[in-house]
């Protein structure tokens, strides 16, 4: 439950901070951050303090794009006129004067054509602004760039790495211990490196609460079945029944290394596609 949680939590920080991030040359600083604060407090009252994962993607996917919503708040600023004594007047909202003002959503009224012609020059203007704030946000920016961050739940690689740190190691040591079977290393005891690493990365993928455990067994039991399974299966048929056992052995352990860095592979795309989905 506490996964679910973080997980659902997460995804609504990973959207303010979208925005935060868009907000920059737009909006001042302390304008950023009060827009901020009240985006986030939006989310929370259209959220209706759900914790499940997939239903906080519905109520992002409302809001519609971060860039959107941080035109439309700079729009609302340059409307404001100043009072006689010099102070700023917030607009009636809700028929208060100076009411919270929240982010419109996409089920809100339609903008006037002057407030939507703001919207797509602000758009065209962050669309040429330089990335900022987050480590790598151009680089991520530039692999999300042609998604729909709502269709992946605002992720890519470089989220999940940071957000389930054991589960990336584990699926980098059985990538590793395929990788390292064609250089026929030296055993270390009775066992050979590749099955080291492998054994390595399995345990943690184990101990994780990240993946089903049926996820989990097949993710690590496909190496091994690659290599048992797989040589008996192909050495078989590549040395026919007229060579003998030193003929198929032969052939099954030509191949059983090969079929091991396949079945390796099969193993991390699974586990690496249920965590991407994981809720």
């Amino acid at each position: 439950m506490a996964v679910v949680i973080e997980r659902a939590d997460q995804l609504i920080l990973n959207y303010v901070s979208k925005a935060a991030d868009a907000a920059h040359g737009v909006l001042s600083a302390d304008q950023r951050l009060d827009f901020a604060k009240r985006l986030r407090a939006r989310i929370e009252q259209e959220r209706r303090g759900s914790q499940n994962a997939r239903e906080v993607v519905r109520v992002l996917e409302r809001f519609g794009d971060p860039a959107a919503l941080v035109a439309r708040e700079a729009h609302r600023l340059a409307e404001r006129k100043p009072a006689p004594d010099g102070t700023a007047v917030l607009p009636k909202v809700d028929g208060t004067p100076g009411a919270a003002h929240f982010p419109a959503i996409r089920d809100d009224a339609v903008l006037p054509p002057s407030a939507a012609q703001h919207v797509r020059l602000a758009r065209d203007r962050l669309s040429r602004r330089p990335g900022r704030g987050m480590p790598l946000a151009g680089l991520r920016r530039a692999v999300m760039s042609s998604a729909n961050p709502m269709t992946t739940e605002g992720r890519d690689a470089v989220t999940i790495a940071r957000e389930h740190p054991r589960e990336t190691v584990a699926m980098a040591l059985l990538l590793v211990a395929a990788l390292t079977v064609p250089f026929n290393l030296p055993a270390v005891a009775i066992f050979r490196v590749p099955v080291i690493i492998w054994a390595i990365g399995a345990v943690i993928v184990l101990v994780s609460d990240s993946w089903s455990l049926r996820d989990r067994l097949v993710g690590i039991s496909a190496p091994i079945v690659g290599y048992g399974l797989g040589g008996v299966v192909i050495g078989g048929l590549r040395v026919g029944s007229a060579a003998g056992f030193d003929g198929f052995f032969t052939e099954f352990f030509n191949v059983s290394g090969i079929m091991f860095m396949i079945g390796a592979g099969i193993g991390v795309v699974l586990l690496a596609y249920r965590l991407f989905n994981v809720s």
